[in-house]
């Protein structure tokens, strides 16, 4: 039994020598309690930047996307007043368009009218040349007239001059 004692000593004296060992060995491969403790707190600092960072970037993002509907938004409402003003402008122009097509509807009347005033113009320069000269033979004629017509007042006269001095002769 004491030798089984002692070789049960034995073994477990060696056990814990080699519990003692790698204790030991593990104790070698730590951190000394200091420095786990400073990263530790650094780990904790670090965690809480983390967070802060993490909460400023969410804020951020909504700042970003509340943003991002009011710029759409304010698109929206420059689209709308580009496009009610492009139809404004259609109207302006189409109205326009038929305000010209009847200015030039007038134009072309009154471009024929004026053709027509022109030919009648025409008309009336070469009736008025063929009156002149109408008129220019009447007047010779009537000139010729007024001429023959002297003539025979101018004979009329001598013969009635004639008559006279004859006259008084043939009755006595």
């Amino acid at each position: 039994q004491l030798l089984e004692a002692k070789a049960s000593l034995s073994l477990a004296q060696t056990q814990h020598t080699l519990q003692l060992q790698q204790a030991k060995a593990q104790m070698n491969n730590m951190v000394p309690k200091e420095q786990f403790e400073q990263l530790q707190t650094s780990l904790r600092e670090e965690q809480c930047k983390a967070k802060h960072l993490q909460e400023n970037l969410h804020l951020q993002a909504e700042q970003t996307c509340r943003q991002l509907v009011r710029t759409q938004e304010e698109h929206r409402c420059l689209l709308q007043a580009a496009v009610e003003q492009t139809e404004g402008l259609e109207l302006n122009l189409r109205s326009a368009e038929a305000v010209l097509a009847d200015k030039a509807a007038h134009l072309k009347n009154a471009q024929a009218q004026l053709t027509r005033n022109k030919q009648l113009i025409e008309d009336l320069c070469e009736e008025n040349r063929v009156l002149a000269m109408a008129l220019q033979a009447a007047e010779l004629k009537q000139k010729s007239t007024e001429e023959k017509n002297q003539m025979l007042e101018e004979q009329a006269s001598a013969l009635k001059q004639l008559i006279g001095k004859i006259t008084p002769v043939s009755l006595s």
